[in-house]
């Protein structure tokens, strides 16, 4: 059961931040959610105290014996460079050999590398670690330039905020849209970010108050029915196509076109839950116009077909 027992790694030297929302997300008791949510757990990797950064030192009550119990497991960075222990990666190979989920913030994901849980598979990191990553661990396809990667029962975050991206994604997975844009609102943080990492890397501070493409975006999320061609956004922007679109991935990291089909997306999974739409009438309402279209990206972007979802996560009946 995905939604089960959830257990972050706790170890000397430990990314204050990172742990912090991992226990904020999956270890709060949420009774306004009316659902039976995580049971949360901190393995220690060593016995007695352990720092934190910032001055803060914590006690587990539990040692890697709780990665055997874990439907999920949640390693929250690591401490610079060091080595991970043989037992701890020993321990990540029983857990990911029968079955659990392993997640990963920011540098957490050098462990998950070591363990060769991740060979084979796409990987991101900080995008100040990436390089680092692809040299060390050549097995691992590194992508610098999203937030957070989902390849099934192993996923990984970009930097330490990322990290919130990544775990509202969990919970979207386990719970469905609306509650995980319940847990967004008690954070104060945007149920999901648009783009990847390329927008928060070096960049300018814009002069003048100048707020960027954020006015267009809001008016295309609000005409999603809209055919919405790159020319006509284009238009609105006064902008050429072409500086559009490098301007557009500038600040989103990611094209016109990708960000329109995940925002479709995430309208059509917000309908599946709160109406009972018809597949058709809910792909021309969110601009994908035929349910085949819509069927082939929902599977494509969250591995499961528009379908079973409504029955996972309706909130109102489905016609018959």
């Amino acid at each position: 059961m995905r939604n089960g027992t959830v257990v972050a790694l706790a170890y000397d030297g430990l990314c204050t931040f990172e742990f912090g929302i991992v226990v904020e997300v999956f270890g709060l008791r949420r009774p306004e959610l009316d659902v039976p949510w995580y049971r949360f757990s901190v393995c220690g990797l060593k016995k007695g105290p352990m720092r934190a950064t910032g001055g803060v030192t914590l006690r587990a009550t539990a040692g890697l014996e709780a990665f055997s119990r874990a439907a999920t497991i949640v390693i929250p960075g690591w401490c610079d460079a060091a080595p991970p222990p043989p037992r701890l990666l020993d321990a990540l190979r029983r857990a990911h050999k029968r079955g659990a989920r392993l997640v990963s913030i920011c540098s957490g994901v050098f462990v998950l590398a070591a363990a060769g849980v991740l060979d084979g598979k796409r990987a991101t990191t900080h995008w100040r670690y990436a390089s680092h990553l692809a040299v060390r661990y050549p097995m691992v396809q590194v992508d610098p330039d999203v937030l957070y990667i989902d390849e099934g029962n192993v996923l990984t975050s970009a930097g330490s905020a990322a990290g919130i991206d990544l775990l509202l994604h969990i919970v979207r997975l386990d719970y469905g849209a609306a509650i995980a844009n319940q847990v967004a609102k008690r954070l104060v943080v945007p149920p999901h970010r648009d783009g990847g990492q390329a927008q928060y890397v070096s960049a300018p501070v814009r002069e003048n108050g100048e707020r960027g493409l954020a006015p267009l975006l809001d008016w295309a999320r609000r005409h999603l029915q809209q055919p919405l061609a790159i020319a006509q956004l284009a238009g609105r922007a006064a902008m050429s196509e072409r500086n559009f679109a490098r301007r557009f991935r500038a600040e989103t990291g990611t094209t016109p076109h990708r960000w329109l089909t995940h925002e479709r997306l995430l309208a059509a999974q917000r309908l599946l839950e709160t109406t009972d739409d018809s597949i058709d009438r809910i792909a021309e309402a969110v601009g994908l116009q035929t349910a085949p279209t819509l069927r082939h990206h929902f599977r494509r972007i969250f591995r499961t077909s528009p379908g079973a979802y409504r029955r996972r996560f309706t909130l109102a009946p489905p016609s018959i």
